[in-house]
């Protein structure tokens, strides 16, 4: 990831009807910036110089490519059909100087750089949190940026090299993807210490059903997963549907309300004796956490360093077969 302060002496070459230019570094920020904020305005600000300067950039790019690179709109700027193939190119330049950095650093036995990790919130709030912790204390030089959302936001961040890694639920396959690791979470029924089931060691679907259930609604990926555990001819009829596994977790420590997550997912809780989990049995549906990166280039050697301990990390939770 190149910071706006840094100082980009790589170069790319580019046709264009005159023969061919050299894009600078400079140039290749300011353009990337200007896609990324959709505006001339808003990405000089962010880059600390006169709007003047980057609009000049632009026209004079435009020319000599002799097509233009942004359609003025309204509301903005918005990359046209040529400027998609220029912003994807900037962007592999972008981070192939990067990592060239970062490994000229560790040549001289530096341990530095940047990590942008996508990952879904639940996780970013739980165990993540914990190995981003634990990194940070014995590796303090390293800095990370953590970037939350869906499953579908997190691999196209990683896609698009908007990050360098995805820790996430149920990612789909993807060749621009690359998966390094992935570990397999049998569902259980989350309760509170007071509730009927809490004393079980486990527990069947068609028992849950007999209580007010939580759910995560059809966004998430984890309701695929609980829907595939039910009975054939049972119905699944929530009192409360949510995206917020933060909120599923809070209602199930009102007893009745029962919800079903994985035992990673309520760790912390059950540490501090909040809730309860009980394994589901008579199922085969497991949810899939996966390491994913680009299948495309390599990892700066600072994110293959957290890759290989945030997955030592999350190995130590897991049997021998990848089962929690």
């Amino acid at each position: 990831m190149v910071r706006c302060g840094d100082i980009v002496e790589q170069s790319i070459r580019l046709p264009s009807g005159n023969g061919p230019i050299t894009l600078h570094g400079r140039a290749l920020r300011y353009i990337d910036e200007v896609a990324r904020q959709g505006s001339i305005r808003k990405a000089a600000k962010r880059l600390n110089v006169a709007a003047s300067a980057v609009n000049r950039y632009i026209l004079e790019l435009e020319e000599e490519l002799q097509a233009p690179i942004f359609e003025r709109l309204p509301r903005g700027l918005k990359l046209t059909s040529s400027g998609e193939i220029l912003i994807q190119h900037i962007r592999e330049t972008l981070q192939a100087h990067q990592r060239m950095r970062a490994q000229i650093q560790s040549l001289k036995g530096l341990n530095r750089g940047e990590v942008v990790l996508a990952t879904m919130a639940t996780l970013a709030a739980g165990r993540i949190a914990e190995i981003v912790a634990a990194y940070r204390e014995k590796h303090p030089q390293v800095s990370l940026r953590i970037m939350v959302g869906d499953r579908t936001t997190v691999a196209e961040m990683v896609a698009l090299g908007q990050a360098d890694l995805a820790i996430a639920y149920n990612l789909s396959d993807d060749t621009r993807l690359q998966r390094a690791a992935e570990f397999r979470h049998a569902l259980g029924a989350v309760v509170a210490p007071g509730h009927p089931l809490a004393t079980r060691k486990t527990v069947r679907m068609s028992d849950c059903l007999l209580y007010p259930l939580v759910l995560a609604d059809r966004s998430l990926s984890l309701r695929e997963v609980v829907e595939a555990t039910a009975p054939a001819r049972a119905s699944l009829v929530p009192v409360v549907e949510t995206n917020s596994m933060e909120l599923m977790k809070r209602l199930a420590k009102t007893t009745p309300h029962i919800t079903f997550l994985n035992r990673l997912d309520v760790d912390r809780e059950m540490a501090s004796g909040d809730l309860v989990f009980i394994p589901l049995t008579g199922t085969g549906s497991l949810q899939r956490l996966n390491i994913l990166h680009r299948a495309r280039g390599s990892l700066s050697p600072a994110g293959s360093h957290f890759m290989q301990f945030a997955q030592e990390r999350l190995l130590a939770s897991f049997d021998e077969s990848g089962t929690l």
